[in-house]
């Protein structure tokens, strides 16, 4: 994390400028260890797949989001927190331990976030999951609605490409929507020219909705995050972070720096939030379907 906050102009002094107050942001994923990267950060928990009631993370995909999102660093010193470490989590489990998921699930996920929205004022929805079109068309209907829905009510719902790429209208049905801020992954050069990048499986535009989607991209390649199979022993950790890649990875950067954008400007609305997001990104040089408007760039998005 310490190599993408430095790619996307995010430095530890920026995100102090934001001031302490984190805002509150709503993800759907696989769940939720108790890393210490979150201190007592975690408000709210409910599981759509087993109905367990205590927090718990059977996979380590939603974790890894998370600390890509707001972990603290804790552990790690600092050098692995995520974008805005002062976040508060509303985290709903919709996936299993392989990472699969069904519809129905995530529909009541969004609906529970909905009923907490004004408890808890969540602003943004992470969802760091791609979905395939072999769904029932009523039923991924109904689900899509949802979505919309949320960002009508005023949450700024922020969904993963999807791994798909590198085919045209591969982008996932979540991600599809007009008014959701859709993330593709690129690592902007870091890499050179190395093989098996993130980049070459993103999933690209156009969408059924959007010609011009995915909106913007943001690193996803070996992110060092929270792993679920930390260990403790005595008074030092093994096993704390591990490398993940996917746009499910990039989706959580995107939702952080728009976090920090709430925290230092906490009228801004979605449409506004959004608007600034693509504004200032920086222009990659490649196709619209590949980038959208860009790399995110945070320092640029918090002026």
């Amino acid at each position: 994390m310490l190599r993408v906050r430095q790619q996307v102009g995010c430095s530890d002094e920026l995100i102090d400028s934001c001031g302490k107050k984190g805002i509150t942001i709503a993800m759907l994923d696989t769940g939720m260890s108790a890393h210490p990267d979150f201190d007592h950060r975690v408000i709210a928990f409910q599981d759509f797949v087993n109905q367990k009631t205590a927090m718990y993370d059977d996979s380590g995909h939603g974790t890894h989001v998370a600390g890509c999102l707001c972990g603290s660093g804790r552990v790690s010193g600092g050098r692995y927190k995520g974008i805005a470490p002062y976040s508060n989590l509303v985290v709903g489990k919709v996936l299993d331990y392989m990472g699969d998921g069904n519809i129905e699930n995530m529909a009541a996920g969004i609906e529970w976030i909905l009923d907490l929205q004004h408890q808890y004022n969540i602003r943004i929805l992470n969802i760091s999951i791609g979905m395939g079109e072999n769904a029932e068309k009523e039923r991924m209907e109904r689900l899509v609605e949802l979505v919309d829905h949320a960002w009508d009510r005023g949450i700024i719902v922020v969904c993963a490409a999807g791994n798909m790429g590198p085919a045209p209208m591969t982008i996932s049905p979540l991600g599809a929507r007009k008014k959701v801020i859709t993330v593709g992954c690129h690592e902007g050069g870091y890499f050179g020219n190395r093989e098996h990048l993130c980049e070459n499986y993103s999933s690209r535009g156009p969408s059924p909705y959007a010609m011009k989607k995915p909106d913007v991209v943001a690193p996803g390649t070996d992110i060092v995050s929270c792993n679920v199979k930390i260990e403790r022993r005595g008074r030092y950790y093994r096993n704390a972070y591990i490398a993940k890649s996917g746009t499910s990875m990039a989706t959580p950067i995107v939702s952080g720096g728009i976090a920090l954008l709430l925290q230092k400007y906490p009228f801004y609305t979605n449409e506004q939030a959004k608007q600034k997001l693509l504004y200032t990104s920086r222009d990659l040089n490649e196709p619209w379907n590949k980038q959208g408007w860009g790399m995110i760039q945070i320092d640029r998005l918090l002026k």
